[in-house]
C-alpha cells in the first residue's frame, strides 16, 4: 500500500499523519481542498522530536479530515473495491517502515488502524500534547497520538513530545510527563464492558476474551461489568464533534482559504462550486449535520444537550475507575474491513465511533494493544502502558 502522501526522508524513523504540520512539506489533510498548502511552520510536537533529533521521514495518508474509518477517502489514496483497509500510518509502522508515527485521534480512526495492523496506539490525556500545528476540526477531542510497535515505543515517543506549551490555549500547564512502562500494578484490576463487547463480533470477542486470560496470568484481576452510557456517549460524540467540524472547515470557502472553482458568475457561486467540488461526500454529511445541531430549532435540543451529557459521561466513568484501573473493550467491531462506498461511510463511522467514543468526548487516554482497547482515567497512561505491556510477554 502507499505509505506516503509525500516523502521527506528515507532515513527517517518517524511518520507524521497528514494532519499534522510539517514545515514545507505539503499537508492537505486528505483533501483537494487543501492542495498544494504547506505550512510556513512545524507542529509542537514534530519541532520538539525533530530538536531531540528524530528525523521525519514523511508525511501519511489520512482520510479527508480524518472523519472516516482509518483513511480510505483520501483524495488523494482511495481504497479500491473489495481491497482490506488499513490506516498508512499504523501499517508503516507494522512493514517495518518506521519505527514511530504521529496520529491525530478525532473520531477513533487512528485506534482503528492500529488494531488492523497489529501494532499498538496511545491517545494520550487531551491538553498533554500540544494541539499547536493540527489542521483542526473537533478541536474540544482530538488529540495527537503515539502509534509504535510496543509500549516501549510509545513511551519512548511520548516523552518527548508531552509538555505545556503556551502556543496551545487546550495545553494543561505540566511542563513534562513521565511515561512508564513498568508502573507498579501489583493488585490491578480491569472491567471487561458487556455493552461493547455485545456490539462485537465472535472474533473480536475472542480477542478481549484471551487477552483477559493472559491478564489473569500476569495477577491482574479481571471482571465484567455492565455499563451502559457507551450508545449515549457515542450520539454526544458525533453532535459535537460534527458541530466543531462544521465551524473550523467553514474557512475554507475558495475566498479566505482552500481550494478555488473555476468556474463561478458570481461569489455565491465561487462558495457553492469551491466547497463542492472541494469536498467529498462524508465531509459534506458531517458539514450539514454540524449546522443541523448547531440551527436555532435544534441548538437546546442537540448541541447543548450533548454537552451536558458529556459531564454526566465523564462523572460516570470517574466513578467506575475509582473500582477499576482500566476498562477492556473491543476496539471495533471486526477484525478487518474492505472498501465501501462513501455514501455508507457517515452510519458506519458511527456505528464504529462506539468503541472509540468516550475518551475523546471526556478527554481521557486509551490504548489500542493486541487488538483490544484499554481506557483509563485521566494521567493514567504509565498505568495502562505498563497493562498494555503484559499483554506483550505473551511466550516469554
Amino acid at each position: 500500500m502507499k505509505y506516503y502522501a509525500t516523502m521527506l526522508n528515507e532515513k527517517g524513523v518517524v511518520a507524521v499523519d497528514d494532519t499534522i504540520l510539517v514545515k514545507d512539506a505539503p499537508s492537505t489533510a486528505g483533501s483537494r481542498m487543501l492542495e498544494g498548502f504547506k505550512p510556513l511552520f512545524s507542529a509542537e510536537a514534530v519541532k520538539r522530536l525533530e530538536e531531540k533529533g528524530y528525523l521525519v521521514a514523511g508525511k501519511t495518508h489520512v482520510g479527508e479530515f480524518g472523519l472516516d474509518l482509518v483513511g480510505e477517502f483520501s483524495y488523494y489514496n482511495k481504497a479500491n473495491e473489495s481491497e482490506k483497509l488499513y490506516g498508512a500510518a499504523a501499517q508503516a509502522v507494522a512493514d517495518n517502515n518506521v519505527k514511530y508515527a504521529l496520529s491525530v485521534d478525532m473520531n477513533g480512526s487512528a485506534r482503528r488502524a492500529a488494531m488492523l495492523s497489529g501494532v499498538s496506539f496511545l491517545k494520550p490525556t487531551y491538553g498533554t500534547v500540544s494541539r499547536y500545528g493540527v489542521i483542526s476540526c473537533a478541536a474540544s477531542g482530538e488529540q495527537i497520538g503515539v502509534c509504535a510497535k510496543d509500549c516501549d515505543g510509545i513511551a519512548e515517543i511520548m516523552s518527548v513530545i508531552a509538555g505545556n506549551d503556551t502556543k496551545d490555549g487546550t495545553s494543561l500547564k505540566d511542563t513534562s510527563y513521565e511515561y512508564k512502562t513498568d508502573a507498579d500494578i501489583k493488585g490491578a484490576k480491569v472491567a471487561i464492558v458487556k455493552e461493547l463487547l455485545d456490539k462485537a463480533s465472535d472474533d473480536v470477542k475472542e480477542s478481549v476474551y484471551a487477552y483477559a486470560e493472559e491478564l489473569k496470568d500476569q495477577g491482574v484481576t479481571v471482571e465484567e461489568i455492565s455499563l451502559d452510557i457507551f450508545d449515549t456517549a457515542n450520539t454526544a460524540w458525533q453532535i459535537l464533534m460534527c458541530a466543531e467540524t462544521c465551524n473550523n472547515v467553514s474557512r475554507y470557502d475558495g475566498v479566505k482559504f482552500g481550494h478555488r472553482s473555476d468556474t463561478y458568475k458570481n461569489i455565491d457561486e465561487l462558495y457553492v462550486n469551491s466547497r463542492t467540488e472541494g469536498f467529498n461526500f462524508l465531509t459534506k454529511a458531517v458539514i450539514l449535520y454540524g449546522s443541523d445541531v448547531l440551527s436555532k430549532n435544534r441548538y437546546a435540543d442537540c448541541y447543548d444537550k450533548a454537552l451536558r451529557i458529556r459531564r454526566v459521561v465523564a462523572d460516570k466513568i470517574k466513578e467506575v475507575l475509582s473500582t477499576y484501573d482500566a476498562l477492556l473493550t473491543p476496539v471495533c467491531s471486526k477484525t478487518e474491513y474492505v472498501a465501501y462506498d462513501i455514501k455508507d461511510a457517515f452510519k458506519k463511522v458511527y456505528d464504529e465511533s462506539v468503541f472509540t467514543c468516550v475518551p475523546n468526548l471526556i478527554g481521557t487516554p486509551a490504548i489500542s494493544t493486541n487488538k483490544v482497547q484499554l481506557m483509563g482515567a485521566h494521567l493514567t497512561e504509565s498505568k495502562l502502558l505498563s497493562i498494555a505491556k503484559l499483554g506483550e510477554r505473551k511466550g516469554e
